[in-house]
């Protein structure tokens, strides 16, 4: 197998948005890809339509929107990658019309997400968001009324995956008990005991945490009456999405004492940028801390989320492998001496690769290796191909009806 690749990699376009960490570029860089244009926040979809005329790979992080618009501006865009865990933020649906790989890091920022969940409930069980907002007024405000220990607490768990688990053992290890609630069964880790209905768990939990995804189905899902379903004086952490908790129901529990404390990170309506105005209902309201969307922001982090994405991307433009994608099916192939290899991606319809198969068959190409794999949308095939036919081969396959992108990458 040949070593260079059909188009040169410091022609390939890569633009970063959002201050992506320094660890992506460098990883870039070792890969041979050096076209890379970095800007420093999120922009407008007007201007990212102009931005990403000509641009190969887009790297984004939250505040950024990939709209449709912005996806069929991308004349040759193949791939978007999210530097963040969740991907709601992309027109999935336009990118996999389009052929357009996106691969995002689910598990790199996890350590610090649990972390400070774990050091929320510390402080807002002790009360020190009040006790700090005191000393600073200049008020000593030392007392032990309505603080306690963790230990032998419930903490509840709503959405037991990557971030939900990590936060269980840690707080076992501190001496609470933990249950979960969860739409799969989940098996444990340690002594967590997963419950059936969301209502037995706050019913049953002194601290309250959201691990779960925005959709449908958890739009509002802490409400007033899942707030009335929750003891006295117990204490809700949101670090998942902004529209899960109804804010203006959680002031009101504040308020009249049936909650005794909230950690809040995400909003529904969030600034675009460093500096901009934020308005939210729970702002001035005792024993709250807020936070600006920083759940996963550490350094260590963030060069972890830089390195994972980063590595993926590199992979599906070397060798066109797709695992981790939200929208170009699975493939990955092992590559073969001798060969070139065509990556051919098409509309999910009857009778595609026996095309391909058939025009290469009958001017004698030789397929060494292939492999397919499809999505109720589009259908993805890698093929390494004898290398002396591989040009001939690739202008059979770019138009094969139902054709989406074809690429030869080696």
């Amino acid at each position: 197998m040949t070593a260079s690749t059909s188009y040169p990699k410091s022609k390939i376009k890569i633009l970063l948005l959002e201050n992506i960490s320094d660890a992506a570029v460098r990883e870039f860089g070792a890969g041979g890809y050096t076209e890379v244009q970095r800007l420093g926040g999120a922009v407008s979809e007007e201007e990212l339509i102009r931005a990403i005329r000509g641009v190969h790979v887009l790297g984004i992080r939250s505040k950024t929107r990939v709209t449709r618009n912005i996806i069929e501006a991308g004349d040759k865009l193949l791939a978007i990658g999210a530097f963040c865990i969740g991907v709601n933020q992309v027109d999935l649906k336009a990118a996999t019309e389009k052929g357009v790989a996106v691969f995002n890091a689910p598990h790199a920022n996890t350590r610090s997400v649990a972390e400070l969940i774990i050091g929320l409930c510390v402080m807002l069980i002790r009360k020190i968001a009040d006790k700090n907002a005191a000393a600073h007024r200049g008020e000593w405000l030392k007392e032990a009324i309505g603080s306690f220990e963790l230990r032998g607490k419930t903490l509840g768990i709503i959405g037991y995956g990557n971030i939900g688990s990590q936060v269980s053992n840690m707080a076992e290890a501190l001496g609470m008990q933990v249950v979960y609630y969860d739409i799969a069964t989940k098996l444990p880790l340690g002594n967590a005991k997963q419950v059936a209905d969301l209502k037995e768990l706050l019913k049953r939990s002194h601290i309250v945490t959201l691990h779960v995804p925005s959709d449908r189905t958890t739009h509002n899902m802490i409400d007033t009456d899942a707030i009335r379903a929750m003891r006295k004086g117990s204490i809700l952490i949101n670090h998942s999405r902004g529209d899960v908790v109804d804010l203006a129901a959680v002031r009101k529990a504040l308020k009249s004492g049936k909650l005794a404390g909230a950690a809040i990170d995400v909003f529904p309506e969030e600034p675009e940028k460093i500096g901009d105005a934020f308005d939210c209902p729970l702002q001035g309201v005792p024993n709250v801390i807020l936070t600006p969307h920083i759940g996963g922001s550490t350094e260590e982090a963030q060069v972890k989320i830089g390195l994972d994405v980063t590595a993926k991307l590199i992979k599906y433009l070397d060798y066109g492998t797709s695992e981790g994608s939200h929208t170009v099916p699975p493939v990955s192939l092992p590559p073969q001496a001798g060969t070139h290899r065509i990556l051919h991606i098409h509309e999910n319809i009857p009778g595609v690769l026996g095309e391909i198969n058939s025009r290469l068959s009958k001017r004698g190409i030789n397929i060494v290796g292939q492999y397919l794999n499809t999505n109720p949308n589009i259908g993805y095939v890698i093929l390494d191909v004898e290398s002396k036919l591989s040009k001939e081969a690739f202008e059979l396959l770019k138009d094969v009806p139902g054709t989406v992108k074809a690429r030869m990458v080696y």
